[in-house]
């Protein structure tokens, strides 16, 4: 509706990218997961119960957030209130006990990630001051996210980022540890410093490459709001610590992780974590991170017929022998069969737990641009991976077979079909890259209009939220999910002084004069049919 010029609004709507029916989904997805009452958590239980593995809570909620972070960025720039809230209720999730309190076992330590340990260390409840960079790391960044996109200072004030320590029936009584973005940092910086700057711990001992990106890339939003480059100096001596380390395995992987005490490293034997680490690591690293590409990346995705599919770690292992002792072709469906056949001779993994390596591999492919690659992948989850519609959001539901009887691809985590595919659909080519290299600053807001007053709570989403300075032009196009018609009050908040025209689906419905940073509004009925709403400067 409303990509013609008529008598009313002159201007060309369709112009103006809006998002497909798949990308509402994933949004309005994510909306009904953060707005479930605190302690439910459905749709989000993952292979591992106590939250120790990487279909963890943590890790769905962060990628959420940076989904809800590339969406209003790149495409929908100006719509504030709808996403702004959705971010803070994922952050609100982020903070709940269920989401940490697994730090205070995890704590003690083991022989696992520390192999020399004969003993338990003491436990300890703070998930933040010491270590556990797999979730301290994921809340700097959701935070400073946030504090960047909106200019709002909410989790830059003390005791903003607070947690109540509380279990019922032992412990000798709660314990508070309070937080704030600017804090958190400082207690991963000095983690980070402990280490000789290869990072910090995830687990006790073990300095994971991909978990560390994440505040990495934290720390430069911080640095555009606080007009600092704290962020240049750290990487100097990240890059320096890994040089002397060695982050590039043989096989052009990045190493699994970094064992502190005994100062070696993890063979990688899984595309996943070093795909999950390219698509953040292409802010810091982008020249080497795309170079990297083929070679990390064939005998795990192969393009066939026309069909794009990701292996399992163990076919794709076979794949590559056959590349490499053969010089065999590496998108060829006799070599796959091959490779198949050999990987269904090998005893079975003892390891009882499936990396969610294809969400990682779509939140890669959506970074480096692939989009032949992407949207192959995506048709293939389309096709073979149930996308299923559950109160107008779209979700992939879990399945834990890794693959079908002719080794295809089958299994989904809740990390993969709550977030990971639809940061991969929403995100953009270069999204974190170019969100690196001009992330907002301080005082952006006072910049240029934005639209308020709408939100996913009222049954309402939104296709485009955009700023046209040129035109001198807000636009907001936005449906219900289910058809039924609301009642809707659109803000156009701080707006330039003049005369302003406010069209309605192309008709001229209110004409006012606002002062500079002024607001303007207008009442619409909004139903299953799109509903265009244009505030345009007068000519």
């Amino acid at each position: 509706m409303g990509s013609s010029p008529s008598p009313g609004l002159s201007l060309n709507l369709s112009k103006y990218d809006k998002l497909d029916a798949a990308q509402i989904g994933h949004l309005r997805h994510f909306h009904n997961l953060a707005s479930q009452l605190d302690g439910a958590w459905n749709h989000m239980g993952g292979q591992e119960p106590m939250q120790e593995f990487l279909d963890a809570y943590r890790y769905q909620l962060a990628t959420m957030a940076y989904a809800v972070g590339v969406t209003q960025f790149h495409r929908m720039p100006a719509l504030r209130s709808a996403l702004k809230t959705l971010m803070r209720r994922l952050i609100h999730k982020m903070l709940r006990p269920e989401v940490w309190t697994y730090w205070f076992n995890a704590s003690l330590a083991g022989n696992k990630t520390d192999p020399d340990r004969t003993e338990l260390r003491k436990p300890w409840a703070d998930p933040v001051v010491r270590e556990n960079i797999m979730y301290s790391g994921h809340l700097l960044l959701m935070t400073s996210l946030y504090g960047m996109l909106f200019d709002d200072d909410e989790f830059e004030k003390p005791d903003s980022l607070t947690f109540t320590w509380a279990p019922v029936f032992f412990g000798l009584g709660p314990e508070t540890f309070r937080y704030d973005n600017r804090s958190l940092q400082a207690a991963i910086l000095l983690e980070m410093e402990r280490n000789g700057w290869v990072g910090v711990c995830c687990e006790p001992n073990v300095v994971f490459v991909v978990c560390n990106q994440f505040p990495l890339v934290a720390l430069k939003y911080n640095d555009a709001r606080d007009g600092t480059d704290v962020s240049s100096e750290i990487l100097e001596k990240y890059k320096a610590a890994w040089d002397k380390k060695g982050m590039v395995a043989p096989n052009g992987l990045y190493v699994d992780w970094y064992f502190v005490r005994q100062d070696k490293t993890m063979m990688p034997k899984c595309l996943g974590w070093t795909a999950w680490a390219n698509a953040f690591m292409n802010t810091w690293n982008s020249e080497k991170v795309k170079a990297s590409y083929d070679q990390q990346s064939y005998g795990y995705i192969t393009s066939i017929d026309g069909e794009v599919q990701l292996h399992d770690e163990r076919i794709a292992a076979e794949y590559r022998k056959l590349v490499e002792t053969e010089n065999a072709d590496k998108n060829d469906a006799a070599v796959l069969a091959r490779a198949r056949a050999n990987a269904a001779a090998l005893p079975p993994s003892k390891f009882p737990f499936t990396r969610p390596v294809f969400g990682y591999v779509a939140q890669w492919l959506s970074e480096m641009g692939k989009k032949e690659e992407l949207d192959g992948l995506l048709r293939f989850a389309d096709k073979n991976l149930k996308p299923t519609w559950e109160n107008g959001g779209l979700y992939y539901p879990r399945n834990d077979n890794r693959m079908n009887e002719a080794g295809e691809w089958r299994y989904i985590g809740p990390y993969d079909g709550n977030a990971a595919i639809g940061y991969g659909r929403l995100n953009v080519a270069d999204g974190q890259k170019k969100m690196w290299d001009n992330p907002r600053k301080r005082g952006h807001n006072a910049s240029q209009p934005w639209i308020d007053g709408i939100e996913l709570d009222q049954g309402i989403d939104c296709l485009r939220g955009i700023w046209d300075s040129e035109e001198g032009a807000l636009v907001l196009t936005m449906k219900t999910w289910d058809g039924r018609r609301v009642d809707a009050t659109p803000v156009a908040s701080n707006l330039p002084a003049g005369s302003w025209d406010i069209y309605v689906n192309r008709e001229l419905a209110q004409r006012a004069t606002v002062t500079k940073g002024g607001s303007l509004s207008v009442n619409v009925a909004v139903g299953g049919e799109e509903v265009n709403v244009v505030f345009k400067r007068a000519e």
